[in-house]
């Protein structure tokens, strides 16, 4: 199953403020469940296993896809962190979310599955595809889609434009730059943890 269906908050509030997943706030501040409220000692691998659950849900990705990613990244040369945030940060629906197209990472991915994204002028529809510098993202030439996207620029998730993108709210047209780099990552997440998470298990 790749998309979670469940209570958003609940994840929230266990996980903490998540901007790709919701943009409400939960009105109790501690953890879900009996004993929310109790001290909890955590281990290390909780601490791990919790920095992981941040990025599958913010961004929305199966533990699969996330071991993938993993993979990939640990063929880069780098930082593998930085290239797992780096490779999450470039798929087209965080894109889109990131533009201010719409106002979350999962209403992101059913704009662009619902066909109103265009790449380099043609209609891509798959939410996992990565954007490499120079594409040319759009709104599709159609009245459905513009209002759509005009609706949603109006409330956008997050107030700052990743410098690595550049984008003309006239035409509803933007231009991938570059690479985002690390500290544009609205997510806070300690992204060693992931790679210890998963240095003993991939």
């Amino acid at each position: 199953m790749s998309r979670f269906r469940g209570p958003r908050l609940k994840v929230t509030r266990r996980l903490g403020d998540l901007p790709g997943l919701t943009r409400k706030t939960a009105r109790r501040a501690y953890p879900p469940g009996q004993h929310g409220q109790g001290r909890r000692k955590r281990s290390e691998y909780a601490v791990r296993l919790e920095e992981k659950q941040k990025l599958r849900f913010n961004y929305g990705v199966t533990e699969r896809q996330l071991i993938r990613y993993v993979k990939k990244a640990r063929r880069v040369q780098g930082s593998t962190g930085q290239v797992i945030l780096q490779l999450l940060e470039m798929r087209l629906d965080n894109t889109v979310f990131r533009l201010g197209m719409a106002p979350t990472i999962p209403a992101a991915r059913q704009l662009v599955n619902h066909g109103h994204v265009t790449i380099n002028g043609k209609v891509l529809d798959i939410p996992s595809y990565q954007i490499r510098p120079g594409d040319v993202i759009a709104v599709r030439d159609r009245d459905a889609s513009k209002k759509l996207v005009e609706a949603n620029l109006e409330y956008p998730g997050l107030a700052n434009l990743p410098n690595h993108l550049e984008f003309d709210k006239a035409k509803l047209t933007a231009k991938v730059n570059g690479t985002i780099e690390r500290e544009w990552v609205a997510l806070n997440i300690n992204e060693l943890l992931v790679v210890e998470y998963y240095s003993r298990k991939v």
